[in-house]
């Protein structure tokens, strides 16, 4: 009897000591950098291309009020080039700057520019609506006239003025571009455990969604009736977006993000002359694809 009490209390000292061990083990292991978003800050800057659908771009001023019926228009890109990195020629091809902070584990709030650009085909003709009725003194009053589902084509791409060449009906481009100043707010989920990665700090796979409500902030380029182009910045409209991408940071810090953003772009107050009673107008959808890197820290 003696040696069975004996073996009871020796085997729950060492089952004891045994569950102290692991408890204490447990409480040494650190928790992974990477498993928390709280109080995190981040960064990224990338690249985009991008698509429009078709629009509808009005034209109004003094002596002329016509629209130009669906339109179509490609961005402008630069391909791999070093004016990514380089600080003074970033806005030269189309890039993604933004940085935002995780107000929780799931969810963060950004600031950002889409700097796209967008240039309407030149080579193309469209069914044109309204009138021209400028001084014939005018370098444009050889479009005089009233303009009823007439097909117009804008010619080939516009390089300068001489004395033989009569100037194109119109050029439009926004390619300084179509600056997208906008805010977001995101989800963020850790798919690592979908692909079996054992250390998240190493290396971890996100999904994240988000919206974006934000200005148009274009530079326009735009040659109406061959009057000289308004070349300046200039608070336009508003656009709304949406985008879903994925994650990959590597060694907690630092991380390659895609992204596909869709949205809605309505300018009522495109400036395309020196003159304010000059202006124009459009709306229509864009899709980006974007690829960035970036940075991610705590605070």
């Amino acid at each position: 009897m003696k040696f069975l009490v004996r073996g009871i209390i020796t085997s729950y000292i060492a089952l004891s000591s045994f569950t102290s061990i692991a408890q204490n083990q447990d409480q040494v292991q650190p928790e992974r950098y990477t498993k928390h978003n709280k109080g995190k800050f981040y960064i990224f800057w990338g690249g985009n291309r991008e698509s429009y659908s078709k629009s509808d771009i009005h034209f109004e001023g003094a002596n002329y009020n016509f629209t130009v019926h669906d339109a179509t228009a490609h961005d402008k890109p630069k391909g791999w080039h070093c004016d990514y990195i380089n600080p003074g020629n970033m806005t030269i091809p189309q890039t993604n700057f933004r940085m935002g902070y995780f107000i929780s584990d799931h969810y963060n709030i950004s600031v950002g520019l889409d700097h796209m650009k967008y240039v309407m085909t030149q080579d193309q003709t469209a069914i044109v609506n309204g009138y021209i009725n400028l001084p014939a003194n005018e370098v444009g009053s050889m479009y005089n006239g009233i303009y009823q589902n007439a097909p117009v084509n804008f010619g080939t791409n516009f390089t300068g003025f001489d004395d033989t060449t009569p100037p194109p009906f119109l050029t439009f481009e926004h390619t300084d571009g179509l600056n997208y100043v906008n805010t977001e707010f995101c989800r963020v989920d850790d798919l690592s455990e979908l692909f079996h990665l054992p250390n998240t700090d190493k290396f971890q796979i996100n999904i994240t969604e988000g919206i974006g409500l934000g200005v148009l902030y274009p530079k326009t380029n735009a040659r109406v009736l061959g009057k000289p182009r308004h070349d300046d910045f200039h608070i336009a409209g508003y656009g709304v977006s949406a985008k879903v991408g994925l994650n990959f940071t590597f060694f907690k810090h630092f991380f390659i993000q895609t992204e596909l953003k869709g949205g809605y772009i309505d300018m009522q107050d495109i400036r395309t002359t020196h003159s304010s009673t000059d202006k124009a107008s459009q709306h229509f959808f864009f899709l980006q694809r974007i690829i960035a890197l970036g940075g991610i820290f705590r605070i």
